[in-house]
């Protein structure tokens, strides 16, 4: 079984779900202390005069003092409304703004009742994927009984949960390659394996593309299907 294990982030870019299409298991981690302005929080959209906007949920409780499962949105519907704001300069020029809209509508319907970031995260990916046609099998590592030492290193983590999750393959954005020590996964019988996603790179219409974007833009300009297919295409699996 392949495992992953990722943190909640908003809306996030390609590599995220080139990642999620390579995992039986997706774990959201959500048990260490959170981080102010990261990607849970935020994301990037092209900006109707060039560049990049960012897009952004405000939290009621954005501290330092608190863990990832206890952050909580300020205002649900406000968030939605602002985002669709960010986003209404594609409507005349993407192909795909409807679709798009129409996803981000169900993600947040789906998260309604609840102000808490990690459910309106999971619940926009959850929709991103069903749009996207992919498997999305996922447990909160809060929600979990987890047996894990107090102390706790950031390469240390991965190798402990996967194996109580039983993988015998864990997965990682390539970019995280330093984090670990092999040997922690060999000795648990788990293959380690780290995804290298080259990217997609596509039109825009009259404005400029910028890589490494939220999700969104690149739904925007292109099928789900195209997006889906890319995903496949341009990702690697390699060896520690």
């Amino acid at each position: 079984m392949n495992v992953a294990i990722m943190q909640p982030y908003f809306f996030p870019y390609l590599g995220h779900f080139a990642l999620i299409a390579q995992a039986d298991l997706w774990v959201v981690f959500d048990l260490t202390q959170y981080t102010h302005k990261s990607w849970m929080t935020r994301n990037r959209v092209l900006h109707p005069s060039g560049g990049w906007n960012y897009i952004a949920v405000p939290l009621a409780n954005g501290s330092t003092a608190i863990r990832i499962h206890e952050a909580r949105v300020q205002d649900l519907a406000a968030t939605k409304n602002s985002l669709l704001g960010k986003l209404s300069h594609y409507r005349k020029k993407a192909p795909y703004y409807r679709q798009v809209a129409a996803l981000i509508e169900q993600g947040f319907a789906a998260a309604a009742g609840s102000d808490s970031l990690v459910n309106l995260n999971v619940q926009t990916l959850k929709a991103t994927c069903d749009y996207l046609g992919l498997s999305f099998h996922y447990k909160l590592a809060s929600a979990q009984q987890y047996l894990l030492p107090q102390e706790m290193g950031a390469g240390d983590w991965a190798p402990r949960i996967a194996e109580l999750e039983g993988a015998t393959r864990y997965i990682n954005p390539l970019g995280g390659r330093e984090l670990f020590e092999p040997q922690q996964f060999v000795s648990r019988g788990i293959e380690l394996k780290f995804l290298d996603f080259q990217g997609m790179q596509y039109a825009t219409g009259d404005l400029v593309f910028e890589p490494g974007l939220s999700v969104l833009d690149a739904l925007m300009w292109n099928a789900p299907e195209e997006v889906a297919r890319a995903l496949r295409d341009y990702s690697a699996l390699v060896d520690p």
